[in-house]
């Protein structure tokens, strides 16, 4: 294995994270051992984020450590590889859906470091209590995607700390180019946030940007 990023590993094509949870498979992942360690594979397919890795993200915010407000957690499938990654630092994961919740709650059952919220995340004054963090994962397809984002920055993100965006431009407008969507947004994100990289998640999602961005105010 090869150790690409902190907590994050390549080998013969595929990605992979350490697993916190030995001998637990999160979403029918496949389970690697090598040298007395367990790895979980990190399918691209499944997860924006591990698309991001593959298609060349060249700065990987999250650490050993690191406290995240992860936005739009769903079941947990990135969040647990974030889980793995920041390992004893924090994931408040900030779902809407009392279905996708309970997928989440079973989760955290397992990994003391995830904290679910069921939570609107236009409301983030219903989570205030969480405080500053070093990193928002945001995946929330939803037209308002932009403005979520910096309302949740303004309350929580240290300044310095960073944002790593998916934006799904049929979520936005449908009328529009994706391409020309995926600008707009940035646009209007560039009050508080400097871009560090984009990435198009093709193939592995269709008409999606994963931005990387750095807060700058």
């Amino acid at each position: 294995m090869k150790e690409i990023f902190e907590n994050v590993f390549f080998k013969e094509g595929r990605i992979y994270t350490k697993n916190l949870t030995p001998g637990i498979s999160v979403y029918g992942e496949k389970l690697v051992v090598e040298d007395g360690i367990e790895y979980r594979e990190w399918n691209p397919f499944r997860s924006k984020l591990g698309g991001a890795i593959k298609k060349g993200l060249s700065e990987m915010p999250l650490k050993r450590g690191s406290d995240v407000l992860y936005l739009g957690a769903s079941t947990g499938t990135t969040v647990s590889h974030v889980s793995d990654i920041v390992e004893k630092g924090s994931v408040y994961g900030v779902e809407i859906s009392q279905k996708m919740m309970q997928k989440l709650l079973e989760l955290a059952e397992l990994r003391e470091n995830i904290i679910p919220i069921l939570a609107d995340a236009r409301k983030p004054h219903e989570y205030e209590e969480i405080g500053k963090v070093d990193v928002i994962y945001q995946d929330v397809a939803q037209p308002d995607q932009d403005r979520i984002l910096m309302i949740n920055a303004n309350m929580f993100l240290k300044k310095g700390g960073y944002a790593m965006l998916c934006i799904k431009s049929q979520s936005i407008d449908v009328t529009k180019k994706p391409k020309d969507v995926f600008e707009e947004v940035k646009r209007n994100l560039s009050s508080l946030f400097e871009v560090v990289q984009s990435i198009n998640l093709e193939p592995y999602d269709k008409e999606h940007e994963f931005v990387l961005l750095r807060k700058v105010k």
